[in-house]
C-alpha cells in the first residue's frame, strides 16, 4: 500500500475511522481464504499425476488414496451401474474445492465500499472543523485530514485487488480440474460401457 509523505501507519489507521476494523477483518480472511485454498488445491492433493496415468493407461488403481480423484474414483467402484450417482459425487467434491472462493468476491465488493465510506465520514469531520468566524478551515490541517480521509479508500482497493486477483485464479483452477475429472470419468465410465457390451451373450439364432 503506497503511504503518503509524512504520513505515519497510524495516522493513516486513524484517518481510516472505525471502519479500519470490518477493513481489517476482511484482509484477514482474504488472506486466510487464498492461502487456505492455494494448499488445499494442490495438484497431489487432488489429482495425483498416478492416478491420473493409471486411468489413462487403463491399469489398477494405486497411490494417492486420500486425494479427491481418489475418493471420487472409490466412489465410482462402489456405484458401478449409477453413472448419475457418481456424477453427482463429482459434483459434491468439486463444489468441496470452491469453499471460501465465493466470499473473496464477497471482500472484493465490500472492501472499496467500505473504504469509500470511511473517506466520506473522514471528509465530514474534516470539513466540521471549518470556522465559523472566518468560514474558512485552516490550510495545514484541512489538507492532512483530506490526506487522511481518502487513505481509507486506498486501503479498501488494497484489500479488494488481492481478493479479485486472488479469486479469479483459484476459481480458474477449481474449473481446471473440474474439466479434468470429467473427462476421466468420461473415459472410464465408456471402457465399462465397452466391457459390458463385450460380455454380454450372443442373441440365439433364428430358426
Amino acid at each position: 500500500m503506497l503511504i503518503p509523505s509524512g504520513f505515519g501507519m497510524i495516522e493513516i489507521i486513524q484517518g481510516a475511522g472505525l471502519l479500519i476494523y470490518p477493513l481489517g477483518i476482511c484482509s484477514f480472511a482474504m488472506v486466510f481464504i487464498i492461502c487456505e485454498r492455494t494448499y488445499a488445491l494442490r495438484t497431489t492433493v487432488v489429482m495425483p499425476q498416478d492416478l491420473v496415468d493409471a486411468i489413462i493407461e487403463n491399469k489398477p488403481y494405486s497411490g494417492g488414496k486420500h486425494s479427491v480423484l481418489a475418493r471420487i474414483l472409490d466412489f465410482a467402484e462402489d456405484h458401478e451401474h449409477d453413472e448419475d450417482a457418481v456424477k453427482a459425487f463429482a459434483r459434491l467434491e468439486i463444489n468441496r474445492m470452491e469453499r471460501g472462493i465465493p466470499y473473496l468476491d464477497v471482500i472484493y465488493a465490500v472492501g472499496p465500499l467500505l473504504g469509500l465510506t470511511g473517506t466520506v465520514t473522514g471528509l465530514l469531520r474534516v470539513f466540521s472543523q471549518i470556522s465559523p468566524d472566518t468560514g474558512l478551515p485552516d490550510p495545514v490541517a484541512f489538507t492532512k485530514g483530506v490526506a487522511l480521509a481518502l487513505s481509507a479508500t486506498v486501503i479498501g482497493l488494497s484489500v479488494a485487488i488481492p481478493a479479485l486477483v486472488g479469486g479469479g485464479y483459484l476459481q480458474r483452477k477449481v474449473e481446471n480440474y473440474a474439466v479434468r475429472i470429467d473427462s476421466l470419468l468420461e473415459r472410464i465410465n465408456s471402457r465399462r460401457t465397452t466391457t459390458r457390451v463385450g460380455h454380454e451373450p450372443a442373441a440365439a439364432p433364428f430358426r
